[in-house]
């Protein structure tokens, strides 16, 4: 558990937990997120046979979790209690605490793609650009949350600016200035906010957005469309200043350093990405349709 993950009281949390595994007849554990990131002291417990690690946080949160317990093969469920949430919304799992409790113990789980970017490993959607800067400025604040969050997208937006690159991939090359490229596994940032709609978590492949340099407004409303629509029509295709194409593997080079983030954590940029998709890299475990 992520004790300052999004907004809720996580005591609360903690209790549903406890209620309902009791409840069930489940042996369990819960143990404090590492802020490093290490989940070595965990691995003896899962050689004992521990079938399930299940976090309760955000996207960076499983993340951490899953890359340094994905050679395991055990399984991971998800809390989801983060800010956005977009692995969560993409695979179904619903925000309410005793609902996501419920999915994680009666779920079943899924082979699930994630990537590197460069050494960096990525389970949902990673970004170059205006919301790597959000992500940025965001981690910032001294309150986390949805109001928060917009509130610096907003801010972020009046001073947008493009970035120069060069993307490559299949034996294509593309030269562009661009606001933000999104690399995507799954379809959104979160909160339902739509960036990649034929974005799938499980079918080998990378949906990568690129919003082109446009005016203010054109940006608005070609975001909005791609939240809005939710349509794809033709892939790769190129619409209203928008890239949109799939793909295993890309090259991007990052001429003028724009912010890099990564399932919606900062991280430090570089000038160039070597970026490729890891198929079935884990097993997420999803609710029974």
């Amino acid at each position: 558990m992520n004790p300052v993950a999004g907004t809720g009281n996580k005591s609360k949390v903690r209790r549903a937990i406890e209620k309902k595994m009791a409840e069930k007849e489940v042996a369990f554990e819960i143990h404090a997120t590492n802020p490093q990131g290490d989940y070595s002291s965990l691995r003896s417990k899962i050689k004992e046979g521990v079938n399930d690690i299940i976090v309760a946080g955000g996207d960076g949160t499983l993340n951490a979790v899953v890359n340094d317990l994905r050679d395991t093969g055990v399984n991971f469920g998800l809390i989801p209690l983060g800010s956005g949430n977009g692995l969560a919304l993409t695979a179904g799992i619903s925000r309410k605490t005793e609902v996501a409790i419920e999915q994680a113990l009666s779920g079943a789980p899924v082979l699930t793609d994630a990537f590197m970017i460069n050494d960096r490993f990525s389970c949902m959607l990673s970004g170059l650009g205006f919301d790597a800067q959000v992500a940025h400025d965001f981690a910032k604040q001294k309150t986390r949350g949805l109001i928060t969050y917009v509130k610096q997208s907003y801010n972020n937006f009046l001073k947008a600016k493009p970035y120069k690159f060069e993307i490559s991939s299949e034996g294509n090359t593309i030269k562009t200035e661009a606001f933000f490229i999104s690399i995507a596994n799954s379809n959104q940032f979160g909160n339902q906010f739509t960036i990649a709609p034929q974005a799938s978590l499980t079918d080998g492949k990378l949906d990568i957005v690129v919003v082109q340099k446009m005016t203010k407004l054109q940006l608005l409303l070609a975001v909005l469309r791609q939240v809005i629509s939710g349509e794809v029509k033709d892939r790769p295709y190129k619409k209203d200043h928008v890239i949109y194409f799939q793909t295993p593997a890309l090259i991007i080079k990052n001429m003028e350093n724009a912010p890099l983030h990564i399932d919606g954590d900062p991280v430090d940029t570089a000038a160039l990405f070597d970026i490729k998709i890891i198929p079935q890299a884990f097993r997420l475990i999803q609710p029974v349709v």
